[in-house]
């Protein structure tokens, strides 16, 4: 046999093997940080009594948060400059290191500092993974590379909540946070060594790069968002000062966070952006209020009003399945429009429900299609950022959708919450509930317009 195709066919089959351990490890260390975040809340009620932290249990979530927004633009500007390897391996390393502080926290305090170091890990992973889902993998096979990290989520939401009240009940609630380092170690060791190999390629000389996100904008903004949302929980005339605060300081961040366009509504990538803000602000808005509406509204127990939602794990695999579907003979921008209309309907669906409550199984129907929308929305602007950017502006874009996400959800759960507790004080749960839902299905409708601004937008998808 010739021995050229023989070395020809071990290359071969040598880099199939790395793209497949590539793949496996991206998806254990998106099912790592997912139970994680779905697992932490049932844990901190339990952490915060016996660290007697109970006032400083909003700032493990706020922290969290803030970090994150911070990191997504920190690590876009490092990933155009020497590819997104280093950055993917850093971020492992800080999410690892705060899984550890906080697993061996001795005070509220030092729990705090380990939240915010895991957001930091999270926001520098995110954008790394998208960085090297666009230099490893190519047109037709990226649809089904996010199909794939969305089903990573499915299985912590279903199984998330049971296991760390397991845990936090027959161990210790620090159980949880450690929990999460084998298989995040295991992603690691999977995925690094390809990642090393196939994806450490920065901006290419002789390219001009996007002028990059600002550090200080980054910064403000996440000060801001935090702002928002702690005026928003104290109607006072101090509340309403750090609330204006808070818009004052998102204000001047944003137009240097966000591509040129962004604030003109023109067609293009700004728009791709703006609808994965708004779908995140809408549906996680909508996502903070409606097991609080079951339980106090319909009296349903805690288990009953979660799993009600955990469907929406479900409906959000099977659209982003959907999505990276040969046969969809979509362009990008219409499965974009068609995801943001599915989240539309699931909040205003919900929203009828708080206001005339009929079957309460309208919910979970509601977060099926909702679910399915954020599948479809969430893969496709993925997509149509990376069909829409230069190569050397990936990292740059990506720490903008990124950013836009998590912004979009804490800024409008700050929102509900302000709404919620403005009316709270009225006893009237179908008012207050109704308006806090209300005002998330006309987000949805702004999602939706947005949508319908991207232009045409066609990327290949992956083969059957």
């Amino acid at each position: 046999m010739d021995t050229t195709a023989v070395d020809s066919a071990r290359a071969v089959g040598g880099e199939v093997r790395r793209r497949r351990a590539l793949t496996v490890g991206l998806c254990t260390a998106v099912v790592a940080v997912a139970f994680e975040a779905i697992s932490v809340a049932t844990a901190m009620p339990a952490a915060a009594r016996e660290l007697d932290g109970l006032d400083l249990y909003a700032w493990a979530f706020s922290l969290f948060l803030i970090g994150q927004l911070f990191a997504t633009v920190a690590a876009g500007r490092v990933a155009d400059r020497i590819g997104p390897a280093r950055p993917m391996a850093g971020g492992l390393v800080l999410f690892a290191a705060g899984l550890v502080v906080a697993a061996t926290a001795a005070t509220m305090v030092q729990l705090v500092v380990g939240r915010l170091l895991q957001g930091l890990g999270a926001g520098v992973v995110s954008v790394a993974m998208y960085v090297v889902i666009a230099q490893v993998y190519d047109e037709r096979q990226r649809p089904r590379m996010f199909s794939y990290i969305s089903s990573a989520w499915v299985v912590p939401s279903f199984v998330g909540p049971g296991v760390a009240a397991w845990l936090t009940h027959h161990l210790d609630w620090r159980a949880v946070f450690w929990a999460v380092l084998p298989l995040l170690a295991v992603g690691a060791v999977m995925m690094l060594p390809p990642v090393l190999r196939s994806a450490n390629t920065p901006a290419r000389a002789g390219h001009r790069s996007a002028r990059p996100a600002a550090l200080w904008a980054a910064g403000l903004a996440a000060l801001g968002a935090a702002a928002i949302q702690l005026g928003g929980q104290h109607l006072s005339p101090v509340g309403l000062l750090i609330g204006v605060v808070g818009i004052a300081l998102v204000g001047l961040s944003l137009p240097n966070l966000m591509p040129r366009g962004f604030f003109r509504f023109g067609p293009g990538l700004a728009p791709v952006i703006l609808v994965r803000t708004l779908i995140a602000g809408a549906f996680f808005g909508a996502e903070a209020f409606v097991p609080l509406m079951l339980v106090e509204q319909r009296h349903l127990s805690l288990l009953v009003a979660g799993t009600t939602l955990t469907v929406g794990a479900l409906g959000w695999s099977v659209g982003s399945w959907l999505q990276s579907l040969r046969s969809l003979r979509l362009r990008r921008d219409r499965i974009i429009t068609a995801g943001a209309l599915c989240v539309l309907t699931c909040v205003a669906l919900v929203a009828v429900v708080a206001w005339l409550q009929p079957w309460v199984g309208l919910v979970a129907i509601g977060w099926t299609v909702g679910g399915m929308g954020m599948g479809l929305a969430t893969s496709s602007t993925s997509l149509a950022t990376m069909a829409l950017s230069e190569s050397v502006e990936q990292g740059r874009n990506a720490s903008s959708l990124q950013f836009g996400e998590a912004f979009g959800g804490g800024l409008f759960v700050g929102i509900g919450g302000t709404v919620f507790a403005a009316l709270r004080p009225t006893g009237d749960l179908t008012v207050v509930f109704g308006s806090v839902l209300s005002a998330m299905s006309a987000v949805a409708v702004l999602a939706v317009l947005a949508s319908l601004r991207t232009g045409p937008i066609r990327s290949a998808v992956s083969s059957p």
